[in-house]
Protein backbone atom coordinates (compact mmCIF):
# COMPACT_ATOMS: atom_id res chain seq x y z
CA UNK A 1 0.00 0.00 0.00
CA UNK A 2 1.36 3.38 -0.97
CA UNK A 3 0.90 6.30 1.41
CA UNK A 4 -1.04 8.31 -1.16
CA UNK A 5 -3.69 5.56 -1.28
CA UNK A 6 -4.25 5.85 2.47
CA UNK A 7 -5.04 9.56 2.13
CA UNK A 8 -7.32 8.83 -0.82
CA UNK A 9 -9.25 6.10 1.05
CA UNK A 10 -9.30 7.81 4.48
CA UNK A 11 -10.84 4.68 6.06
CA UNK A 12 -10.59 5.51 9.76
CA UNK A 13 -9.97 2.42 11.88
CA UNK A 14 -8.68 0.34 8.97
CA UNK A 15 -5.29 -1.35 9.38
CA UNK A 16 -2.77 -0.59 6.63
CA UNK A 17 0.66 -1.96 5.74
CA UNK A 18 3.22 0.44 4.27
CA UNK A 19 6.84 0.09 3.22
CA UNK A 20 9.30 2.96 3.22
CA UNK A 21 11.89 4.99 5.08
CA UNK A 22 12.08 7.16 8.19
CA UNK A 23 11.73 10.74 7.01
CA UNK A 24 11.77 12.25 10.50
CA UNK A 25 11.69 10.73 13.98
CA UNK A 26 10.93 12.19 17.39
CA UNK A 27 11.49 10.12 20.52
CA UNK A 28 9.78 10.76 23.83
CA UNK A 29 9.73 8.85 27.09
CA UNK A 30 6.50 7.06 26.32
CA UNK A 31 6.06 7.54 22.55
CA UNK A 32 7.99 7.41 19.29
CA UNK A 33 6.69 9.54 16.42
CA UNK A 34 7.87 8.38 13.01
CA UNK A 35 7.16 10.36 9.88
CA UNK A 36 7.54 7.73 7.20
CA UNK A 37 8.01 8.38 3.49
CA UNK A 38 7.64 6.49 0.26
CA UNK A 39 7.70 7.73 -3.32
CA UNK A 40 4.11 8.99 -3.00
CA UNK A 41 4.19 11.00 0.22
CA UNK A 42 4.59 11.02 4.00
CA UNK A 43 2.50 9.87 6.97
CA UNK A 44 2.99 9.87 10.73
CA UNK A 45 3.10 6.60 12.71
CA UNK A 46 3.00 6.46 16.50
CA UNK A 47 4.27 3.65 18.73
CA UNK A 48 3.58 4.14 22.42
CA UNK A 49 5.26 2.50 25.40
CA UNK A 50 2.56 -0.19 25.66
CA UNK A 51 3.41 -1.53 22.20
CA UNK A 52 5.66 -4.62 21.98
CA UNK A 53 7.43 -2.77 19.13
CA UNK A 54 8.20 0.36 21.14
CA UNK A 55 11.84 -0.59 21.83
CA UNK A 56 12.46 -1.41 18.16
CA UNK A 57 10.93 1.92 17.13
CA UNK A 58 13.20 3.67 19.64
CA UNK A 59 16.27 2.22 17.85
CA UNK A 60 15.44 3.76 14.49
CA UNK A 61 17.38 6.57 12.85
CA UNK A 62 16.62 8.81 9.91
CA UNK A 63 16.42 6.93 6.59
CA UNK A 64 16.13 3.51 8.22
CA UNK A 65 13.98 1.25 6.05
CA UNK A 66 10.98 -0.50 7.55
CA UNK A 67 7.60 -2.14 7.06
CA UNK A 68 4.82 -0.89 9.33
CA UNK A 69 1.29 -1.96 10.14
CA UNK A 70 -1.03 0.52 11.80
CA UNK A 71 -4.64 1.58 12.27
CA UNK A 72 -5.65 4.86 10.69
CA UNK A 73 -6.96 7.66 12.86
CA UNK A 74 -7.46 11.38 12.58
CA UNK A 75 -4.80 13.64 14.09
CA UNK A 76 -4.97 17.35 13.23
CA UNK A 77 -1.33 17.91 14.24
CA UNK A 78 -0.01 15.20 11.92
CA UNK A 79 0.95 15.87 8.25
CA UNK A 80 -2.26 15.70 6.26
CA UNK A 81 -4.38 15.34 9.41
CA UNK A 82 -4.03 11.54 9.59
CA UNK A 83 -1.71 9.14 11.41
CA UNK A 84 -1.28 5.44 11.94
CA UNK A 85 -1.35 3.92 15.41
CA UNK A 86 1.43 1.39 15.00
CA UNK A 87 0.51 -2.27 15.54
CA UNK A 88 3.52 -4.00 13.97
CA UNK A 89 7.05 -2.96 13.02
CA UNK A 90 9.50 -4.87 10.86
CA UNK A 91 12.91 -3.23 10.59
CA UNK A 92 14.48 -3.89 7.19
CA UNK A 93 17.65 -1.90 7.90
CA UNK A 94 18.72 0.54 10.57
CA UNK A 95 20.58 3.30 8.79
CA UNK A 96 23.77 4.87 10.04
CA UNK A 97 23.70 8.51 11.14
CA UNK A 98 22.41 10.27 8.05
CA UNK A 99 24.97 12.87 6.87
CA UNK A 100 22.36 15.41 5.74
CA UNK A 101 20.82 17.52 8.45
CA UNK A 102 19.72 21.15 8.36
CA UNK A 103 21.57 24.18 7.01
CA UNK A 104 24.12 22.46 4.81
CA UNK A 105 25.71 24.35 1.90
CA UNK A 106 24.64 23.78 -1.70
CA UNK A 107 28.13 22.50 -2.46
CA UNK A 108 27.88 19.84 0.26
CA UNK A 109 24.44 18.79 -0.97
CA UNK A 110 25.90 18.47 -4.48
CA UNK A 111 28.65 16.22 -3.10
CA UNK A 112 26.02 13.91 -1.59
CA UNK A 113 23.54 14.23 -4.43
CA UNK A 114 22.95 10.47 -4.39
CA UNK A 115 21.48 10.90 -0.88
CA UNK A 116 19.91 14.32 -1.39
CA UNK A 117 17.70 12.77 -4.08
CA UNK A 118 15.59 11.50 -1.15
CA UNK A 119 14.50 15.02 -0.21
CA UNK A 120 10.84 15.81 -0.83
CA UNK A 121 11.57 18.71 -3.17
CA UNK A 122 13.88 16.73 -5.41
CA UNK A 123 11.49 13.78 -5.34
CA UNK A 124 8.64 16.05 -6.44
CA UNK A 125 10.77 17.65 -9.15
CA UNK A 126 11.74 14.26 -10.55
CA UNK A 127 8.08 13.22 -10.56
CA UNK A 128 7.23 16.35 -12.55
CA UNK A 129 10.08 15.54 -14.94
CA UNK A 130 8.76 12.02 -15.48
CA UNK A 131 5.23 13.31 -16.09
CA UNK A 132 6.55 15.90 -18.55
CA UNK A 133 8.29 13.16 -20.54
CA UNK A 134 5.13 11.05 -20.52
CA UNK A 135 3.13 14.05 -21.76
CA UNK A 136 5.64 14.65 -24.55
CA UNK A 137 5.20 11.12 -25.84
CA UNK A 138 1.41 11.47 -25.56
CA UNK A 139 1.38 14.69 -27.55
CA UNK A 140 3.49 13.49 -30.45
CA UNK A 141 1.83 10.06 -30.59
CA UNK A 142 -1.62 11.68 -30.81
CA UNK A 143 -0.44 13.75 -33.79
CA UNK A 144 0.99 10.84 -35.76
CA UNK A 145 4.70 11.39 -35.09
CA UNK A 146 7.24 8.57 -35.06
CA UNK A 147 9.95 8.42 -32.41
CA UNK A 148 13.34 8.48 -34.12
CA UNK A 149 16.83 8.15 -32.68
CA UNK A 150 20.05 9.55 -34.08
CA UNK A 151 23.66 8.86 -32.98
CA UNK A 152 25.02 10.34 -29.76
CA UNK A 153 28.48 10.21 -31.37
CA UNK A 154 28.55 12.45 -34.43
CA UNK A 155 31.24 13.51 -36.90
CA UNK A 156 29.92 17.02 -37.58
CA UNK A 157 28.64 19.93 -35.54
CA UNK A 158 25.46 21.94 -35.99
CA UNK A 159 25.35 24.58 -33.25
CA UNK A 160 28.91 25.89 -32.93
CA UNK A 161 32.36 24.35 -32.75
CA UNK A 162 33.29 26.02 -29.46
CA UNK A 163 30.57 24.04 -27.68
CA UNK A 164 31.69 20.59 -28.79
CA UNK A 165 32.88 17.76 -26.56
CA UNK A 166 35.55 15.94 -28.54
CA UNK A 167 35.70 12.14 -28.17
CA UNK A 168 38.44 9.74 -29.31
CA UNK A 169 36.75 7.16 -31.51
CA UNK A 170 39.35 4.47 -32.21
CA UNK A 171 41.78 6.39 -34.44
CA UNK A 172 39.22 9.03 -35.42
CA UNK A 173 37.89 12.20 -33.80
CA UNK A 174 34.17 12.50 -33.08
CA UNK A 175 31.88 14.66 -30.97
CA UNK A 176 29.11 14.20 -28.44
CA UNK A 177 25.92 15.34 -30.08
CA UNK A 178 24.72 18.92 -29.74
CA UNK A 179 21.48 18.08 -31.50
CA UNK A 180 19.88 15.23 -33.42
CA UNK A 181 18.79 17.66 -36.13
CA UNK A 182 21.11 16.93 -39.03
CA UNK A 183 20.49 13.15 -39.03
CA UNK A 184 16.82 13.83 -38.28
CA UNK A 185 16.47 15.90 -41.43
CA UNK A 186 17.40 12.74 -43.32
CA UNK A 187 14.71 10.84 -41.39
CA UNK A 188 11.81 13.05 -42.48
CA UNK A 189 12.21 11.88 -46.08
CA UNK A 190 11.15 8.47 -44.81
CA UNK A 191 8.83 9.05 -41.81
CA UNK A 192 7.81 12.70 -42.46
CA UNK A 193 7.00 13.64 -38.82
CA UNK A 194 9.51 12.51 -36.17
CA UNK A 195 10.60 13.39 -32.64
CA UNK A 196 13.09 12.31 -30.01
CA UNK A 197 13.74 12.60 -26.27
CA UNK A 198 17.49 12.36 -25.92
CA UNK A 199 20.57 13.60 -24.03
CA UNK A 200 22.46 16.52 -25.54
CA UNK A 201 25.91 17.89 -24.77
CA UNK A 202 27.23 21.45 -24.91
CA UNK A 203 30.75 22.36 -23.78
CA UNK A 204 29.68 25.76 -22.47
CA UNK A 205 31.77 27.03 -19.57
CA UNK A 206 28.72 28.63 -18.02
CA UNK A 207 27.86 28.39 -14.33
CA UNK A 208 24.46 30.08 -14.45
CA UNK A 209 21.22 28.71 -13.04
CA UNK A 210 20.07 28.04 -16.63
CA UNK A 211 22.93 25.96 -18.05
CA UNK A 212 24.11 22.35 -17.93
CA UNK A 213 26.75 20.62 -20.00
CA UNK A 214 24.56 17.50 -20.29
CA UNK A 215 20.84 17.97 -20.64
CA UNK A 216 17.85 16.39 -22.37
CA UNK A 217 16.28 17.76 -25.51
CA UNK A 218 12.91 17.08 -27.05
CA UNK A 219 13.35 17.64 -30.75
CA UNK A 220 10.87 17.42 -33.60
CA UNK A 221 11.26 17.62 -37.36
CA UNK A 222 8.36 17.79 -39.80
CA UNK A 223 8.26 17.48 -43.59
CA UNK A 224 5.98 19.92 -45.40
CA UNK A 225 5.59 22.19 -42.32
CA UNK A 226 6.08 25.91 -42.70
CA UNK A 227 7.30 28.34 -40.05
CA UNK A 228 3.89 29.09 -38.54
CA UNK A 229 2.88 25.42 -38.42
CA UNK A 230 6.10 24.58 -36.59
CA UNK A 231 5.45 27.29 -34.00
CA UNK A 232 1.89 26.08 -33.46
CA UNK A 233 3.14 22.52 -32.94
CA UNK A 234 5.71 23.65 -30.37
CA UNK A 235 3.17 25.84 -28.56
CA UNK A 236 0.75 22.92 -28.35
CA UNK A 237 3.48 20.77 -26.84
CA UNK A 238 4.21 23.30 -24.08
CA UNK A 239 0.51 23.64 -23.27
CA UNK A 240 0.04 19.87 -23.06
CA UNK A 241 3.04 19.38 -20.78
CA UNK A 242 1.93 22.12 -18.37
CA UNK A 243 -1.66 20.81 -18.38
CA UNK A 244 -0.60 17.24 -17.55
CA UNK A 245 1.78 18.37 -14.80
CA UNK A 246 -0.97 20.41 -13.13
CA UNK A 247 -3.40 17.50 -13.42
CA UNK A 248 -1.01 15.09 -11.71
CA UNK A 249 1.07 17.27 -9.37
CA UNK A 250 -0.80 20.45 -8.48
CA UNK A 251 -1.03 19.56 -4.77
CA UNK A 252 2.64 18.63 -4.48
CA UNK A 253 3.70 21.74 -6.39
CA UNK A 254 1.76 23.91 -3.97
CA UNK A 255 2.49 22.07 -0.71
CA UNK A 256 6.01 20.75 -1.23
CA UNK A 257 7.47 23.21 -3.74
CA UNK A 258 5.48 26.24 -2.50
CA UNK A 259 4.73 26.97 -6.15
CA UNK A 260 2.01 29.45 -7.05
CA UNK A 261 0.34 27.28 -9.68
CA UNK A 262 -2.03 30.09 -10.70
CA UNK A 263 0.93 31.59 -12.58
CA UNK A 264 0.88 28.57 -14.91
CA UNK A 265 -2.79 28.78 -15.84
CA UNK A 266 -2.42 31.53 -18.51
CA UNK A 267 -0.03 29.20 -20.37
CA UNK A 268 -2.88 26.73 -20.82
CA UNK A 269 -5.64 29.26 -21.34
CA UNK A 270 -4.10 31.85 -23.67
CA UNK A 271 -2.38 31.90 -27.03
CA UNK A 272 1.29 32.78 -26.75
CA UNK A 273 2.13 36.23 -28.13
CA UNK A 274 4.29 36.13 -31.25
CA UNK A 275 6.52 39.15 -31.76
CA UNK A 276 9.35 39.78 -34.18
CA UNK A 277 12.89 40.49 -33.09
CA UNK A 278 12.36 44.07 -34.31
CA UNK A 279 9.26 44.40 -32.13
CA UNK A 280 11.15 42.92 -29.18
CA UNK A 281 13.83 45.61 -29.52
CA UNK A 282 11.14 48.26 -29.71
CA UNK A 283 9.44 46.96 -26.55
CA UNK A 284 12.75 46.80 -24.71
CA UNK A 285 13.50 50.39 -25.63
CA UNK A 286 10.09 51.93 -24.97
CA UNK A 287 8.72 49.74 -22.17
CA UNK A 288 11.86 48.63 -20.36
CA UNK A 289 14.33 51.45 -21.05
CA UNK A 290 16.75 48.95 -22.56
CA UNK A 291 18.36 49.69 -25.91
CA UNK A 292 19.78 46.76 -27.90
CA UNK A 293 21.78 47.25 -31.07
CA UNK A 294 20.11 45.57 -34.05
CA UNK A 295 21.94 42.37 -34.94
CA UNK A 296 22.86 41.47 -31.37
CA UNK A 297 21.36 38.37 -29.79
CA UNK A 298 19.17 38.91 -26.74
CA UNK A 299 21.02 38.33 -23.48
CA UNK A 300 19.54 36.85 -20.32
CA UNK A 301 18.78 40.23 -18.77
CA UNK A 302 17.04 41.46 -21.90
CA UNK A 303 14.99 38.28 -22.19
CA UNK A 304 13.86 38.63 -18.59
CA UNK A 305 12.81 42.25 -19.11
CA UNK A 306 10.87 41.31 -22.22
CA UNK A 307 9.06 38.29 -20.75
CA UNK A 308 8.07 40.30 -17.67
CA UNK A 309 5.62 42.15 -19.94
CA UNK A 310 3.60 38.93 -20.39
CA UNK A 311 2.06 36.17 -18.25
CA UNK A 312 2.73 33.37 -20.75
CA UNK A 313 5.76 32.31 -22.74
CA UNK A 314 6.47 34.80 -25.52
CA UNK A 315 7.62 33.72 -28.98
CA UNK A 316 10.26 35.93 -30.60
CA UNK A 317 10.62 35.41 -34.36
CA UNK A 318 12.64 36.65 -37.35
CA UNK A 319 16.06 36.94 -35.73
CA UNK A 320 19.04 38.42 -37.60
CA UNK A 321 20.71 35.78 -39.74
CA UNK A 322 24.09 36.59 -38.24
CA UNK A 323 23.15 35.18 -34.80
CA UNK A 324 21.45 32.00 -35.99
CA UNK A 325 22.53 28.64 -37.42
CA UNK A 326 23.34 27.99 -41.07
CA UNK A 327 20.33 25.75 -41.70
CA UNK A 328 17.66 28.39 -40.98
CA UNK A 329 15.73 29.68 -43.99
CA UNK A 330 15.96 33.36 -44.88
CA UNK A 331 12.72 35.31 -44.50
CA UNK A 332 11.08 36.14 -47.85
CA UNK A 333 11.98 39.69 -48.84
CA UNK A 334 14.35 40.11 -45.88
CA UNK A 335 17.53 38.10 -46.45
CA UNK A 336 19.13 39.66 -43.35
CA UNK A 337 16.73 37.76 -41.04
CA UNK A 338 15.71 34.11 -40.78
CA UNK A 339 12.55 32.19 -40.06
CA UNK A 340 13.80 31.26 -36.62
CA UNK A 341 12.08 31.56 -33.26
CA UNK A 342 12.77 31.33 -29.54
CA UNK A 343 10.14 30.59 -26.90
CA UNK A 344 10.99 32.59 -23.77
CA UNK A 345 9.42 31.36 -20.55
CA UNK A 346 8.26 33.60 -17.69
CA UNK A 347 9.86 34.04 -14.28
CA UNK A 348 13.45 34.26 -15.47
CA UNK A 349 13.62 30.82 -17.06
CA UNK A 350 14.71 32.09 -20.46
CA UNK A 351 14.61 30.21 -23.74
CA UNK A 352 12.85 26.85 -23.53
CA UNK A 353 12.38 26.22 -27.27
CA UNK A 354 14.32 27.16 -30.37
CA UNK A 355 12.93 26.35 -33.81
CA UNK A 356 12.98 27.32 -37.45
CA UNK A 357 11.90 26.60 -40.94
CA UNK A 358 14.86 24.86 -42.59
CA UNK A 359 16.57 26.02 -45.76
CA UNK A 360 15.74 23.49 -48.48
CA UNK A 361 18.00 24.95 -51.21
CA UNK A 362 21.42 23.30 -51.37
CA UNK A 363 23.20 26.32 -52.87
CA UNK A 364 21.97 28.57 -50.06
CA UNK A 365 23.16 26.09 -47.43
CA UNK A 366 26.61 25.80 -49.00
CA UNK A 367 26.92 29.58 -49.13
CA UNK A 368 25.93 29.90 -45.46
CA UNK A 369 28.41 27.20 -44.42
CA UNK A 370 31.24 28.93 -46.23
CA UNK A 371 30.26 32.30 -44.75
CA UNK A 372 30.56 30.74 -41.28
CA UNK A 373 33.98 29.27 -42.03
CA UNK A 374 32.78 25.69 -42.42
CA UNK A 375 33.87 23.24 -45.10
CA UNK A 376 30.78 21.93 -46.96
CA UNK A 377 32.63 18.64 -47.57
CA UNK A 378 32.13 17.83 -43.88
CA UNK A 379 28.36 17.95 -44.42
CA UNK A 380 28.13 15.60 -47.38
CA UNK A 381 25.36 13.40 -46.00
CA UNK A 382 23.34 16.47 -44.98
CA UNK A 383 23.69 18.11 -48.37
CA UNK A 384 22.55 14.86 -50.01
CA UNK A 385 19.13 15.40 -48.43
CA UNK A 386 18.80 18.52 -50.60
CA UNK A 387 19.86 16.73 -53.81
CA UNK A 388 17.18 14.07 -53.93
CA UNK A 389 13.64 15.35 -53.51
CA UNK A 390 14.19 18.32 -51.19
CA UNK A 391 10.99 19.61 -49.59
CA UNK A 392 9.97 22.47 -47.27
CA UNK A 393 10.29 21.40 -43.66
CA UNK A 394 10.72 22.77 -40.14
CA UNK A 395 11.59 21.68 -36.63
CA UNK A 396 12.35 22.69 -33.07
CA UNK A 397 14.10 21.64 -29.89
CA UNK A 398 12.82 22.02 -26.32
CA UNK A 399 15.09 21.88 -23.28
CA UNK A 400 13.49 19.52 -20.77
CA UNK A 401 15.32 20.81 -17.70
CA UNK A 402 14.41 24.43 -18.41
CA UNK A 403 10.75 23.48 -18.71
CA UNK A 404 10.91 21.56 -15.43
CA UNK A 405 12.65 24.49 -13.74
CA UNK A 406 9.94 26.86 -14.90
CA UNK A 407 6.96 24.66 -14.03
CA UNK A 408 8.22 23.71 -10.56
CA UNK A 409 9.54 27.17 -9.72
CA UNK A 410 12.91 25.88 -8.53
CA UNK A 411 15.89 28.24 -8.38
CA UNK A 412 18.33 26.35 -10.57
CA UNK A 413 18.25 24.02 -13.53
CA UNK A 414 20.67 21.78 -11.64
CA UNK A 415 17.75 20.52 -9.56
CA UNK A 416 15.72 19.62 -12.66
CA UNK A 417 17.83 16.50 -13.30
CA UNK A 418 18.93 13.73 -10.95
CA UNK A 419 22.69 14.12 -11.44
CA UNK A 420 23.60 17.50 -12.95
CA UNK A 421 26.73 17.98 -15.04
CA UNK A 422 28.40 21.38 -15.13
CA UNK A 423 31.95 22.56 -15.94
CA UNK A 424 33.03 21.85 -12.36
CA UNK A 425 30.58 19.12 -11.32
CA UNK A 426 31.04 15.56 -12.61
CA UNK A 427 30.58 13.57 -9.37
CA UNK A 428 28.53 11.77 -8.22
Amino acid sequence: MYIQKIFEDREIGKEYEIKGWVYRIRKMKDKVFIVMRDSYGIIQIVFDATSPHFNDADKLKSESSLIVHGKLKEEPKAPGGLELQGTKLEIVHIGEDFPIQKDYSKEFLADVRHLWLRSRKLTTTLKVRATAIKAIHEYFDADGFYEFQSPILQSTQAEGGSELFEVKYFDQKMFLTQTWQLPAEAGIFSLEKIYTVSPTFRAEKSLTSRHLTEFWMIEAEMAWYNFDQMISCAEGLVKHVVKRVLEDHKEDLENVMERDTSKLLPTIQKEFPRITYDKALDLLKNKCDFEVEWGKDLRTLEEEKLVALYDTPVIVTHYPKIVKAFYMKEAPGRPEVVLGSDFLAPEGCGEIIGGSEREENIDSIIARLKAQGEDPKNYGFYLDTRKYGSVPHAGFGMGLERVVKWVTGIDTIKDAIAFPRTPNRFYP
